[in-house]
């Protein structure tokens, strides 16, 4: 057992645009945990290994097998997502699992049962939920109680990335590449479930995978509200509107702002300065591995928000409402964070 104040070795597999965040996160900027290697096939791997002065491994198994690895963060296309996790799981080696966390419920049950048959720690790494805007919403939904209905949008540029319309790579389009971040900012948010969904998608620019979902969504507490989520216009924005019986509480995490809304009052609200939402993600997961807090997202959230953006997909191919829960009751409600 490793002592708690020592600093955990991690690999980083998929050292893309993403990953590479990870990589100098973990060389750079968290105490007690240490980049030890890192995973990508391409030549640029190699290169940001020397920048780093870790190892590279082209093949991930060999990243999974090094001794010199104690714990792995994985940031990949979820298609790849089950199988990188059952090697992890076998090697028993603790996961930190970008989002999505897999492109099925079938595939993220089989994730969790793995690490759960191993007892093997698994984070999710639903990042949005350290966004401080976010927070602020959380903090501030009490003032505007009881909540009656919400507004969310989450509008990105064009993908420029082809795997991303590409469905042996990418699974699925926006439904789980960007409202995936929304479904579980709106459980952290307001921590009430989403019972069932009416969506419909689209392809505006992209060919195979929707690039625009707009879905209405109900939650178990019977508060309905909608969700749109998009690559289709040159804007980034990423704002969250409650509205209850104390008046209307709103933010966007994009343009860091926030406000609350009484009649024509308008009070702007400080959501504190911005950061980096990986370092308090990689922060919390170290005191997790430490024993000292719980798991900061578990793979509990992380299914939820599967079963979500799952019950999208399923609403725009028959054109009704879908549950998210079609076979039993919802869960308990949204883990506090």
């Amino acid at each position: 057992m490793q002592d708690a104040e020592q600093t955990w070795r991690v690999g980083v597999i998929g050292a893309g645009k993403h990953g590479s965040r990870y990589a100098r996160h973990l060389a750079q900027d968290v105490n007690g945990l240490g980049l030890a290697a890192i995973s990508r096939r391409s030549e640029q791997g190699r290169l940001l290994a020397e920048t780093l002065s870790c190892r590279w491994h082209a093949d991930w198994r060999q990243l999974v097998a090094d001794p010199g690895v104690e714990c792995v963060v994985a940031a990949l296309p979820p298609v790849l997502n089950l199988e990188v996790a059952l090697a992890c799981a076998h090697a028993g080696k603790p996961l930190l699992l970008e989002k999505p966390m897999a492109v099925s419920v079938r595939e993220a049950e089989q994730i969790r049962d793995a690490f759960d048959a191993h007892k093997v720690t698994l984070t999710i790494g639903q990042t949005l939920r350290y966004n401080r805007v976010i927070r602020m919403l959380r903090r501030q939904l009490a003032d505007i109680a009881p909540l009656a209905s919400f507004t969310v949008n989450q509008r990105l540029e064009p993908a420029t990335l082809s795997w991303l319309d590409d469905p042996s790579s990418a699974g699925a389009g926006v439904s789980f590449h960007s409202a995936v971040h929304v479904f579980d900012a709106l459980r952290f948010i307001t921590g009430h479930e989403i019972v069932r969904v009416l969506a419909r998608t689209r392809c505006v620019h992209s060919t195979l995978l929707e690039d625009h979902l707009l879905a209405l969504v109900e939650m178990d507490n019977g508060v309905i509200g909608s969700v749109d989520c998009s690559k289709i216009g040159a804007a980034r924005t990423g704002r969250f509107e409650f509205i209850g019986n104390g008046g209307q509480l709103q933010g966007d995490q994009v343009h860091h702002v926030g406000e609350l809304i009484r009649g024509q009052q308008r009070t702007p609200l400080d959501p504190g300065e911005p950061v980096s939402t990986l370092v308090p993600l990689l922060e919390d997961w170290r005191d997790f591995l430490r024993g000292r807090q719980a798991n900061p997202i578990s793979p509990q959230e992380g299914l939820a928000t599967v079963r979500v953006c799952e019950a999208c997909l399923r609403s725009a191919a028959t054109g009704g409402w879908e549950a998210v829960y079609p076979h039993r009751e919802p869960p308990c409600k949204a883990a506090p964070g």
